[in-house]
């Protein structure tokens, strides 16, 4: 891998971001970083970040960096080549892929956004790829990292979509395991910082939109985020659209803008109300605590052509997985997926963290799940509570600090129309106080209808919550899923997960 310097400068002035370009002398970019501390010989350094420091760029040419790009000159710095740009980001964007030789052109790439589902839909559709292509389906998940079919091939994500720079280099990697297909979430934040600039995908999904991700940190607005949301749908050749979603007028409009009507398709759960139409529509025939089976019908004729309709099961609880699912099978089918492929796949996908589920002798049952948004909480307290009414709900949660602030006042709310019992804990707090974050939620909790409880360890919370439950009790662990770590002060501190921790509780339990 390598980069002319030359064709950088052409490259940016094509793009009209280069401002200035010093050249001291020419060479071959064999190297590029974001890290100042994995800067090498004859390598390009990326000055990024809000609290960039020039330190930070005197390292780089230390251990060896030849090139620099930048928002501002650094006159101090003697002896390397100079970038100035307006955009650091779309920079380190565009010089990525060059760098790496364009890895996004050798697959065939799916993505979703959206503000719950992107993970459950994610990993349904890599499963049902594997099974197509016999195991050479890439996947870029909030969860994972999946560049191959080894082991040592897949890893735990840090975002849920990396720096661009990261981002092209797993491509690549991704590419010369044998991958063909991609499957990859898409956040708003890819967007608002410019992660994914330039990138195009062959199929892109827009789930849903609900208030989060807003604040200080994030995005200032909720117009914002819609907006850096529907960037997904701009770049994608075909257009894929939850005609439930809310805001549902401006994702059509914002998918026509780029994309013939014909390569814009719709789903839609089927109701009484059949003003609305779509390409597909679908409807739940079975939906118990351990696992769902729906119905998936093509209507319009281009739909129709795709031969995915019929009958699936899904080895997961939760009517409100079905639309999930529903997005994954019309994915994979505009891949080349046929629909006797797609249904035993998809039955036997597994999810980490979503809705795991542990039955006890004398503490109810236990669910674990991610959810960690208003949307996505309302689905699953929802949902447990239509199929048991009489059943007591006990939930452990928490909000993380630094970012999606507005997610502290969705979880009262729903907390306040499903929950009885509500122990408030640690997720995530960041630099942030944990009893502040509780006690933020707490505010919006209706405490005539919730008793609740902030207990900080989330060990003990989780211990006391199962602990106090009976039989027929339902105690959900929400926000951390499978997740290993507690990410305190920017430290990744390591974490048993909820999942094993109910599990130790229940065996000295019982």
């Amino acid at each position: 891998m390598a980069l002319i310097l030359n064709g950088c400068v052409l490259l940016l002035k094509e793009h009209h971001l280069l401002k200035k370009a010093d050249i001291v002398f020419d060479n071959e970019i064999t190297a590029v970083t974001y890290d100042s501390r994995r800067a090498q010989k004859d390598g390009m350094f990326f000055c990024k970040g809000t609290h960039f420091k020039e330190d930070y760029l005197r390292q780089a040419q230390q251990n060896g960096a030849s090139t620099y790009v930048a928002q501002q000159e650094y006159p101090e710095i003697k002896g390397m080549n100079a970038l100035i740009v307006n955009d650091v980001q779309k920079a380190m964007a565009l010089l990525g892929a060059a760098f790496y030789d364009y890895p996004q052109n050798e697959l065939f790439i799916i993505a979703f956004t959206g503000t719950k589902g992107k993970t459950t839909s994610a990993y349904f559709t890599h499963g049902i790829l594997q099974a197509y292509t016999n195991k050479k389906a890439a996947l870029f998940s909030t969860i994972n990292r999946i560049l191959g079919p080894q082991p040592q091939q897949t890893f735990k994500s840090s975002l849920t979509t990396p720096e661009s720079l990261d981002l092209f280099r797993e491509m690549r990697q991704a590419v010369d395991n044998g991958m063909t297909h991609l499957v990859m979430e898409v956040s708003s934040q890819a967007y608002k910082r410019n992660r994914v600039y330039g990138l195009h995908y062959d199929v892109g999904f827009f789930l849903n939109i609900t208030p989060d991700h807003i604040g200080p940190n994030e995005h200032p607005n909720f117009a914002d985020y819609l907006h850096c949301k529907l960037q997904l749908l701009v770049n994608s050749n075909i257009c894929v659209l939850n005609a439930d979603s809310d805001q549902f007028l401006d994702v059509y409009q914002a998918a026509k803008t780029t994309t013939d009507p014909e390569n814009i398709y719709t789903f839609k759960r089927q109701t009484d109300k059949a003003s609305q139409q779509a390409d597909f529509i679908y409807h739940s025939t079975e939906s118990t605590l351990a696992q769902s089976a729906f119905v998936l019908q093509g209507i319009s004729s281009k739909a129709k052509q795709l031969n995915i309709d019929g009958q699936y099961e899904l080895d997961l609880a939760g009517d409100f997985n079905e639309t999930n699912a529903v997005s994954a099978i019309i994915g994979a089918g505009l891949a080349g997926v046929p629909y006797q492929l797609a249904q035993t796949a998809i039955n036997n996908v597994h999810i980490p963290g979503r809705m795991e589920t542990i039955f006890t002798q004398k503490h109810g049952t236990i669910y674990i799940d991610y959810a960690h948004n208003y949307g996505s909480m309302k689905a699953l307290l929802s949902f447990l509570k239509r199929k048991n009414p009489h059943s007591k709900v006990i939930v452990v949660v928490g909000s993380t600090g630094n970012k999606g602030v507005s997610r502290r006042s969705g979880f009262g709310k729903a907390l306040s129309e499903y929950a009885d019992t509500a122990y408030l804990t640690t997720d995530d707090p960041g630099f942030e106080d944990p009893q502040k974050i509780a006690e933020e939620i707490d505010q919006y909790i209706d405490h005539k209808r919730v008793q609740v409880q902030i207990i900080l360890d989330r060990k003990m919370a989780i211990k006391t919550a199962i602990s106090q439950s009976q039989p027929g009790d339902l105690v959900v662990l929400a926000g951390k899923g499978e997740d290993a770590y507690q990410k305190i002060r920017g430290i990744d501190t390591p974490y048993p997960n909820d999942f094993n921790v109910a599990q130790q509780v229940v065996r000295k339990l019982e």
